[in-house]
């Protein structure tokens, strides 16, 4: 399959801005804070779309990594969501996602949640298909490309250590 075949991407291009979610009483869990399930899955929501407007198609998650939890969540408060692509590979890119809030009405935003998802584009019969490269513009944008490959490097040695590691259990 030939690498990027389409023309090369801007972060900005499919960067999901500003999104915004109220909550309310049962996004709320018995802490009185907002469920981190809930914000998990309205994060993969936005990430997807930043994923799918960049391979200009339908992409999948493939996984979730490095999901912090800065700070709670709580009732009255709005959610701000922010995701974009850090780089594109052959098939898969990733896409990171910082979720911050803000009490009802504004004020001071506070960061609550960063995470780094990675999503895989693939055709209709669910086969994997080539993403177009991206292109950082800014320092931070740079930065974030750099880190990426980074973290990728770190997730395929982690799947090659369990894989040799269980390969030595079945021996036994």
């Amino acid at each position: 399959m030939p690498k990027h075949e389409a023309p090369p991407k801007t972060v900005a291009y499919s960067a999901v801005r500003e999104q915004v979610y109220m909550v309310f009483p049962n996004d709320l869990n018995a802490n009185n804070t907002v469920f981190g399930g809930q914000i998990m899955a309205l994060m993969d929501r936005f990430a997807a779309v930043a994923a799918d407007r960049h391979a200009g198609g339908i992409c999948v998650t493939a996984s979730v990594d490095a999901v912090h939890f800065v700070a709670p969540a709580k009732g009255g408060d709005v959610l701000i969501f922010n995701c974009s692509v850090n780089r594109a590979w052959t098939t898969s890119m990733e896409v990171g996602c910082k979720v911050e809030a803000e009490c009802t009405g504004g004020g001071e935003r506070r960061h609550i949640l960063s995470a780094y998802l990675t999503f895989v584009a693939v055709d209709t019969d669910g086969k994997p298909v080539s993403v177009p490269a991206l292109t950082p513009e800014t320092q931070a944008e740079r930065h974030r490309y750099e880190e990426a490959q980074l973290r990728r490097e770190l997730r395929l040695r982690h799947a090659e250590d369990l894989k040799a590691l269980r390969a030595g259990r079945s021996k036994r």
